[in-house]
């Protein structure tokens, strides 16, 4: 089995995911393959666990960018092995505490101002007298504001 050579079509049934999906995968950096003699694309059965972490990260929210990053981290690239999955997940913990924080912090203040005043129009003279938060930035000035103070936060208890 070690040694086997899978074909595109194999893999992608085994792993459950559309062969655009693999090239995709493939063009992105995230799993390799070589052409054969007859010019097909040719995977080692390692390609498995690589599809397997991917789904797995993308599920609970992890983008494919930040999947090729903890891919590159590894030594040569390897296919994480269970000590480096226990690593990954434990580092994307991480990241989704922050992000579930920064969730829920948006989740308590959604009905409030979000400081540009165009949803909150009652509520300005309240909370951005003289739109004074102008000067803060454009855009959802306390949104950004309470974004970067959750990150902050979760830097400060993971650290």
């Amino acid at each position: 089995m070690a040694d086997a050579i899978w074909s595109v079509g194999m893999v992608a049934k085994r792993c459950g995911v559309k062969v655009s999906t693999l090239h995709f995968y493939e063009q992105q950096g995230l799993i390799h393959s070589w052409r054969n003699a007859g010019n097909q694309r040719r995977y080692k059965p390692e390609v498995l666990r690589r599809i397997s972490v991917i789904k797995a990260a993308q599920k609970v929210g992890v983008s494919l960018e930040e999947i090729k990053q903890a891919f590159e981290s590894l030594p040569n690239n390897r296919t994480p092995t269970v000590e480096d999955w226990q690593q990954l997940s434990k580092n994307w913990q991480q990241m989704l505490d922050g992000r579930i924080a920064y969730l829920q912090k948006l989740r308590d203040n959604l009905a409030g101002c979000i400081g540009c005043g165009c949803l909150s129009m009652t509520n300005c003279p309240l909370y951005n007298p003289d739109d004074k938060l102008a000067e803060s930035g454009s855009g959802p000035v306390l949104l950004d504001q309470a974004e970067q103070k959750a990150r902050a936060q979760q830097e400060a208890n993971t650290s």
